[in-house]
C-alpha cells in the first residue's frame, strides 16, 4: 500500500515533467487580460502543481466523514493564512466550516470547497480493482480531495492576481463541510455568510470539463425518525413489549405504499442504524435515517406525507414517535445563465490536460473491470448543459440554497477516470496521483479566470446580477430548515473514531510526497 502511494518519481523530475506539460498547454497571453493571465501562469508554475496535488493526495488518505474534517480544513486552512488570507474558523455552529478572505471592496466573488468523503469506500490509489486500504473505512468517493485542492489554488491564484495588479475586490472562500450529508451550506446561508457576495463560484471534480445552467438536482430532506417502546423478553413474554423496531418497520412498509401517490421526480432511500441490541429483547428504541428527494415544489409536501407515515407507525404499534430530527435540508441548484456561459469561455480556454499514455492505461484498466468501453481519459472539454425540458429527478448538492441567495454556477473538471462510478470504490481509486494533479489544476484555472473576469469586467457582472435579480422575483428565498434545526456534530463521531486510528499508518502528509 505504502509502496504504491510513495512511487512517484523523483520531485526534481517530476517537476521537469509538469512544467513541459503545463509551458506547453498555456495559454497565449494574448488572448486574455493580463490580470487573468498572471493568475493562469502562477497556477502553470510546476511547484504550484506540484504543491496542490500533494494537498490533493493528502485530503485524500485523510478521508474524513462530514464535520469530522478536522486534518482536512486544518491543512486548507493553514495554506490560506500562509498565502495572506485572513480565516474566520468556525462559523455557523460547525467546528469544520471556514471563510477564508483576501482583498477589500467590491465585488465579492465567492468560490465553494468541499472536503468530506463518504463511508465504507476505501481503496487503494490507482488500483483498477477493489482492494480496500481499510476494509470498511471511510473514502473519497466523490472526489472532494480534488475540490479542495482546486478550489483552494483557485482562490489563492486570484489574491496573487489582486496584489500584482492593484485590484479593487475581494475573494472568498467558504470552506463548507460534510456535503454528502447537505449539512453546511444551508446552515451557512442561515448564518449570513453569503449576504455580501456578488457571485459564486461552485465546483465538482468528474471526467468531464464543463458547466451548465437553469434548475437541476433534486431539493432533499435529510431526516431521522427514532421510535420508542418497551423492552420485554422476547420469548417468555413479548406480549407486555412494545417494539420501537416494529414502528420502523410499518413505517417502511407506509413509505414504500406512498411511492406509487408522488411525482416521478421523486426519489426516497433510507437506512437503519439503530434497530435494537438482540433479538431476545423487544427494543425499545430504534431509528431510521431517510433521504427524501424531489423538485423545490414538492419536496415540502413529500416532507409531510413521510411524517404522516411515522405518526401511523407508532399509533399501529403503540410506541412513540420520539423525535423527528432533520439534519439538513436543502434545495434545488437554480445555476445563473450569464455566469455560466462566462465559465464556459474560460473552461475553453483552458483545455482539457494532456493525459499521458500511463494516465490512459489505468483508466482503460479500470473500465474494463467496471464493464465499460475502455477508452481512457476525456479527449475534448464538453458542451455547456441546458436545462432539462422535464424534471425527472437526480443527485442532490447543499450549494442549492446559495444559488438562491447569490448568482452561482458550477464548473465541472476532470481528474477522476471516464466510466468510474459515483460513491463508489472506482472514484477513490482514479481520485489520487497524477491525473487528479492535472484535473484539479485545469479546474483551478477555470475558477481562477471567472473570478477574475467577475473582479475586472463590471458589464459581465451587471448581467449576471440583473439575470439574478429578475429571477429572484420569482422565486425568493426560503430555508427548508426547520428553526430548531442544528448541525449534526456527533452524527459521524463514532464511524470515524472507529476507522480513524486504522486509517492513520496510511495518511499521506504533503511532506512526504515532496520529499521534505
Amino acid at each position: 500500500m505504502l509502496s504504491t502511494m510513495n512511487s512517484a518519481k523523483p520531485v526534481g523530475c517530476r517537476l521537469a515533467v509538469l512544467a513541459l506539460i503545463f509551458f506547453l498547454s498555456r495559454p497565449a497571453a494574448a488572448e486574455v487580460s493580463p490580470e487573468k493571465q498572471s493568475a493562469l501562469d502562477w497556477l502553470s508554475q510546476p511547484q504550484t502543481v506540484e504543491k496542490f496535488g500533494r494537498i490533493s493526495d493528502a485530503v485524500w488518505s485523510y478521508a474524513e466523514l462530514g464535520l469530522q474534517e478536522h486534518k482536512s480544513s486544518a491543512l486548507l486552512i493553514k495554506t490560506l493564512e500562509e498565502s495572506g488570507f485572513t480565516v474566520e474558523k468556525e462559523l455557523a455552529g460547525m467546528p469544520t466550516c471556514f471563510v477564508a478572505s483576501y482583498g477589500s471592496g467590491k465585488p465579492v466573488v465567492g468560490i465553494l470547497v468541499e472536503y468530506d468523503a463518504l463511508p465504507t469506500l476505501s481503496q487503494k490509489p490507482r488500483t483498477p480493482k477493489h482492494d480496500p486500504v481499510v476494509a470498511g473505512a471511510p473514502g473519497h468517493g466523490c472526489g472532494h480531495n480534488l475540490m479542495a485542492s482546486a478550489a483552494t489554488a483557485a482562490a489563492i491564484a486570484v489574491k496573487e492576481a489582486i496584489q500584482k495588479h492593484q485590484l479593487t475586490g475581494t475573494v472568498k472562500l467558504f470552506g463548507s463541510p460534510a456535503e454528502e450529508i447537505l449539512v453546511s451550506r444551508p446552515y451557512m446561508v442561515r448564518a449570513g455568510l453569503f449576504k455580501d457576495v456578488d457571485a459564486v463560484i461552485n465546483n465538482h471534480a468528474g471526467s468531464g470539463f464543463s458547466t451548465d445552467y437553469g434548475v437541476a438536482g433534486s431539493a432533499m430532506y435529510s431526516v431521522i425518525f427514532t421510535f420508542t417502546g418497551k423492552t420485554s423478553h422476547s420469548g417468555s413474554a413479548p406480549w407486555s413489549g412494545r417494539s420501537a423496531l416494529d414502528a420502523v418497520e410499518i413505517m417502511n412498509v407506509a413509505t414504500n405504499y406512498l411511492r406509487e401517490h408522488l411525482h416521478f421526480s421523486a426519489r426516497m432511500h433510507y437506512v437503519i442504524p439503530d434497530g435494537g441490541e438482540a433479538p431476545n429483547v423487544v427494543p425499545d428504541r430504534a431509528s431510521v435515517w431517510y433521504f427524501l428527494r424531489n423538485s423545490d415544489a414538492n419536496v415540502e409536501e413529500m416532507y409531510r406525507r413521510v411524517v404522516n407515515c411515522a405518526k401511523g407507525a407508532a399509533t399501529a404499534t403503540e410506541t412513540e414517535l420520539a423525535e423527528v430530527r432533520v439534519l439538513a435540508a436543502a434545495h434545488q441548484s437554480h445555476h445563473n445563465q450569464a455566469l455560466a456561459e462566462l465559465m464556459m469561455k474560460n473552461i475553453e480556454l483552458v483545455g482539457m490536460p494532456e493525459w499521458s499514455e500511463e494516465e490512459h492505461q489505468f483508466a482503460r484498466a479500470l473500465q474494463k473491470e467496471l464493464g465499460g468501453e475502455e477508452k481512457g481519459m476525456p479527449a475534448k472539454v464538453g458542451a455547456i448543459g441546458k436545462p432539462a425540458a422535464v424534471f425527472t429527478g437526480g443527485a442532490s448538492s447543499d450549494h442549492g440554497d446559495v444559488t438562491l441567495i447569490a448568482p452561482t454556477a458550477t464548473i465541472r473538471f476532470p481528474g477522476i477516470a471516464v466510466g468510474a462510478r459515483g460513491h463508489h470504490w472506482s472514484t477513490v481509486a482514479s481520485g489520487f496521483g497524477s491525473t487528479a494533479w492535472k484535473g484539479a489544476n485545469a479546474g483551478a484555472k477555470a475558477m481562477a479566470a471567472s473570478a477574475i473576469d467577475l473582479l475586472t469586467r463590471p458589464d459581465a457582472l451587471k448581467a449576471i446580477r440583473k439575470e439574478f435579480e429578475e429571477y429572484s422575483k420569482k422565486h425568493p428565498y426560503k430555508s427548508f430548515l426547520p428553526a430548531d434545526a442544528k448541525p449534526p456534530l456527533d452524527f459521524y463521531d463514532k464511524l470515524m473514531n472507529q476507522y480513524r486510528p486504522a486509517m492513520e499508518p496510511f495518511y499521506v502528509e504533503p511532506e512526504s510526497l515532496a520529499g521534505g
